[in-house]
């Protein structure tokens, strides 16, 4: 066994312990993207969930063979998923916020402009 399988099997390691987790929400953010995708208004948002599912499943097959044989490549493309896995839910985070805030805000003056009527 070279030393660069070894390096990269012990940095996989705890990547790798956590496998079966991110395998088991992979699958649960599938299952959560394909029961809305089953109605017409739940199309607009089902491929998210699918989306992560998928990355996430494809992060835990390559950390998987990076730990069993030791592969540069597949631990490059498991952290990469991961990466890919954040920055999806970075961005939606960011988006759902400033939805809120503009709901908020729509909300705030309507109720302002039903208040001035009265009086």
């Amino acid at each position: 066994m070279d030393t660069n399988s070894a390096t990269i099997r012990e940095l996989s390691q705890p990547l790798a312990a956590g496998k079966g987790w991110m395998k088991f929400l992979g699958v649960m953010y599938i299952i959560s993207g394909v029961l809305p995708a089953l109605t017409i208004v739940g199309l607009l948002w089902a491929w998210l969930p699918i989306w992560l599912g998928i990355v996430l499943m494809q992060s835990a097959g390559a950390i998987e063979r990076a730990q069993f044989n030791g592969d540069q490549g597949a631990f490059a493309l498991s952290l990469d998923k991961l990466r890919l896995y954040f920055v999806i839910l970075g961005v939606t985070m960011i988006v759902s916020l400033v939805l809120m805030a503009v709901f908020m805000l729509f909300f705030f003056g309507v109720m302002m402009a039903a208040i001035g009527h009265r009086f």
